[in-house]
């Protein structure tokens, strides 16, 4: 074998060992905190760390209000069939029974996520100003409910949250993979808007939603 065959052959190897790095590189950074079950190749709502005696402290500190309740109708067609932990208590949620014959306001958002940070308190005034004829309902897409309640405890936002590391309802919506995003559901279930965008304050939120589901400006009456 010649010199410069030799040199081509070692140039390969290093091209493919790099290809091969970047690779493995990428496919550990889909998500901060891995949304595969490990040995399954399969996504979950949460993480096995996560136990409801792991998450009795976060819980207390987040001390979020109740998920909503079933209301009247079958609710959004789309969200039909999907049930959710509510990050709150760990109840079962049937997520359209859940949102029936109210108008809504899903945030869906992660921990580590620092626009979501920022927009969180701007929901939960936004909330504080609709009252109960609007319903904000966040929606957490990561599989670490901990780090989930612990921020939401840290930023003193205390809207009630469903766990969806799978991303269920994302996926249902054909919301984009962009995060935080918001959609905004009419109270007879179908979808108003979907916002892929963050909000900087309450008053952005309740322009962009829409005076047919919540006030535009101003404080609460």
């Amino acid at each position: 074998m010649s010199t410069s065959t030799r040199w081509t052959v070692a140039v390969l190897v290093v091209v493919v060992a790099l290809g091969v790095a970047l690779w493995t590189q990428l496919g550990d950074d889909r998500s901060p905190t891995g949304s595969l079950s490990p040995g399954t190749g399969q996504a979950r709502d949460r993480r096995d760390a996560d136990t409801g005696q792991a998450l009795a402290g976060p819980r207390a500190r987040a001390d979020l209000s109740p998920c909503p309740s079933p209301g009247t109708g079958p609710g959004p067609g789309q969200l039909r069939g999907i049930a959710l932990e509510c990050a709150g208590d760990g109840t079962r949620v049937d997520v359209a029974k859940a949102l029936a014959g109210r108008p809504t306001v899903l945030n869906l958002w992660a921990y580590w996520c620092a626009p979501c940070a920022q927009e969180l308190p701007a929901m939960a005034e936004y909330q504080h100003r609709a009252g109960p004829d609007v319903t904000v309902l966040t929606v957490h897409q990561d599989e670490n409910e901990t780090a989930a309640l612990l921020r939401l405890a840290e930023l003193g936002v205390r809207l009630p949250t469903l766990q969806d590391g799978r991303r269920l309802i994302a996926a249902a919506l054909r919301v984009p993979n962009v995060m935080p995003a918001t959609v905004v559901l009419r109270a007879d279930g179908s979808v108003a808007e979907v916002l892929p965008r963050s909000f900087a304050s309450a008053d952005e939120i309740a322009a962009a939603v829409g005076p047919e589901i919540g006030p535009k400006t101003g404080e609460p009456g």
